[in-house]
């Protein structure tokens, strides 16, 4: 390691992994998946299966979950010199009904300011004025559509599935949460996926409490990191919401000494903002439950030297190299560890990234 803490350069970030680990498919049922139990203090590591989740936590632990949605984000538009961009919608820019929608959408085409681009399969029912780049491929754009972007995206839209998978998925469901509700994000909060009804009912038997939160997942989460050091990386703002009430239960929970586990780096990154953000929390009501919610955003980038002052636990996925997520696992089980679980976990034929296995950090 070049250092401890965001000194550490993009090659401490890296490994070798064999294409063959690379999991094209999900398991079937999703709490099939291995399960990898690291001790933050040390010790052997050990191989389970995600079924024996509820007996490797204690009674009185949280998990908080992600349930985020994930829609058909993507879609392809026609310059009117016939020059095909790739659309990826990232996250709506203005509130819904308050007039033509804008976006900030990753387009893949080269396109101009104030340029008009058509559906390929929508035609002139759906257009898009590209308004002003952002860099990184991002713009904001303007729908000159009458229907809602996510209408419209439910019907010409398909799933963004990671670009190292190749194999076409044939339910589009596996790629949701079983509890995912709340629609806005361009890819799904991996490490969600290895959970059932029947052990979510395991779970509550062996005592261990469920809590949610959204963080809708953009290029904030799934962005490759490009400065060379992490001390110098930035990451995009992401939208997140908590109920009030779930954020005092945490907090509560917390100062009782129960532990919080975090189920994937995106709940991780939104309680870590909240515990040092407590006063600036953007509280209003939700319209359709009345009920006191924390809104932001949160640019937090979890590296080597942070201190974590309210997870206790973290459920997550591997991850791939040079990355924020993998950062954030060196930052929480340290970067000794996450190497020597990493290194096990290729030697022991795991699958990685999103469709792989998981691993929980304790």
């Amino acid at each position: 390691m070049s250092g401890t803490d965001g000194t550490i350069t993009l090659d401490d970030l890296d490994y070798d992994l064999p294409d063959r680990l690379v999991a094209q498919t999900p398991v079937e049922p999703r709490d099939a998946a291995r399960l990898l139990l690291v001790r933050r203090a040390g010790g052997p590591l050990e191989d389970h299966v995600f079924t024996h989740l509820p007996r490797l936590l204690r009674p009185g632990d949280v998990l908080v979950r992600n349930n985020t949605r994930v829609f058909p984000a993507r879609s392809f538009f026609h310059r009117a010199t016939g020059g095909r961009v790739e659309a990826l919608f990232l996250g709506a820019l203005t509130e819904p009904g308050s007039g033509a929608e804008r976006w900030e959408v990753l387009l893949r085409g080269r396109p101009r300011r104030e340029e008009v681009l058509e559906n390929e399969v929508g035609g002139p029912e759906w257009r898009l004025r590209c308004i002003e780049p952002l860099g990184d491929g991002r713009w904001v754009v303007e729908s000159l559509a009458a229907s809602p972007v996510l209408s419209l995206l439910e019907e010409v839209g398909v799933t963004p599935l990671p670009p190292y998978i190749t194999t076409p998925l044939d339910d589009p469901d596996r790629y949701q949460t079983t509890y995912a509700c709340s629609t806005g994000s361009a890819a799904a909060p991996t490490a969600g996926l290895h959970f059932t009804t029947g052990l979510d009912a395991a779970l509550a038997s062996a005592g261990v409490t469920v809590e949610s939160l959204t963080l809708h997942v953009g290029l904030g989460t799934f962005q490759p990191l490009r400065a060379q050091t992490l001390r110098a990386a930035t990451l995009h703002a992401e939208a997140y919401e908590v109920e009030a009430t779930t954020w005092t239960r945490l907090c509560e929970a917390r100062h009782a000494g129960r532990r919080i586990i975090a189920v994937g780096t995106t709940s991780m990154r939104v309680l870590e903002h909240l515990a040092r953000e407590a006063d600036q929390h953007a509280s209003s009501a939700d319209g359709e439950t009345g009920q006191a919610v924390l809104r932001g955003e949160t640019r937090l980038f979890i590296r080597p030297g942070f201190s974590f002052l309210m997870v206790d636990g973290l459920l997550t996925n591997f991850h791939l190299p040079r990355t924020s997520l993998l950062a954030l696992v060196m930052a929480f089980c340290g970067a000794a560890r996450t190497r020597a679980a990493y290194r096990h976990a290729v030697a022991h034929d795991y699958r990685f990234y999103s469709f792989g296995d998981a691993m929980v950090a304790l």
